[in-house]
C-alpha cells in the first residue's frame, strides 16, 4: 500500500510563493507518474499539473500555466509543486497522487489513473 504525504502548505498573502512537497512511501514511486490535485470549497477537484516517471515531461492546467512548476527527486522519493504569483483563487486544498505508466516519459494521465492518493495540504491566499 502506498502512502503519500503532503506538506509546504499555509497561509500566504496574493502574489506570494509556496512550495508544496509529496514524500511517497513505498518503493514503485519510480514506476509512477506524479500528480497534483486542488479542490477548493464547494468546488469539484482539479487537475493542477503532472509530471512523468523521469520528470522530463510535464503537463499543467492551463490557469496554473507559467506560475506553477511541478518537480520530482527520483533520489528523495518527492514530488514538489513550486507556486508563485498566488491568488485569491488559488486557496484550496492540495492534493497530490500516484499513477502507475509503463511510458518513463509520459506526463498525460487522467485523474482516473491515479490510484493513490495523499490527505492534501491547504493553501489559503489572503488578498
Amino acid at each position: 500500500q502506498v502512502r503519500l504525504v503532503e506538506s509546504g502548505g499555509g497561509l500566504v498573502q496574493a502574489g506570494g510563493s509556496l512550495r508544496l512537497s509529496c514524500v511517497h512511501f513505498g518503493r514503485t514511486f519510480g514506476y509512477c507518474a506524479m500528480g497534483w490535485f486542488r479542490q477548493a470549497p464547494g468546488k469539484e477537484r482539479e487537475f493542477v499539473a503532472t509530471i512523468s516517471r523521469s520528470g522530463g515531461s510535464t503537463s499543467y492546467a492551463d490557469s496554473m500555466k507559467g506560475r506553477f512548476t511541478i518537480s520530482r527527486d527520483n533520489a528523495k522519493n518527492t514530488v514538489y509543486l513550486q507556486m508563485n504569483s498566488l491568488k485569491s483563487e488559488d486557496t484550496a486544498v492540495y492534493y497530490c497522487a500516484a499513477a502507475w505508466v509503463t511510458d518513463v516519459n509520459r506526463s498525460a494521465v487522467g485523474v482516473n489513473s491515479f490510484s493513490s492518493w495523499g490527505q492534501g495540504t491547504q493553501v489559503t491566499v489572503s488578498s
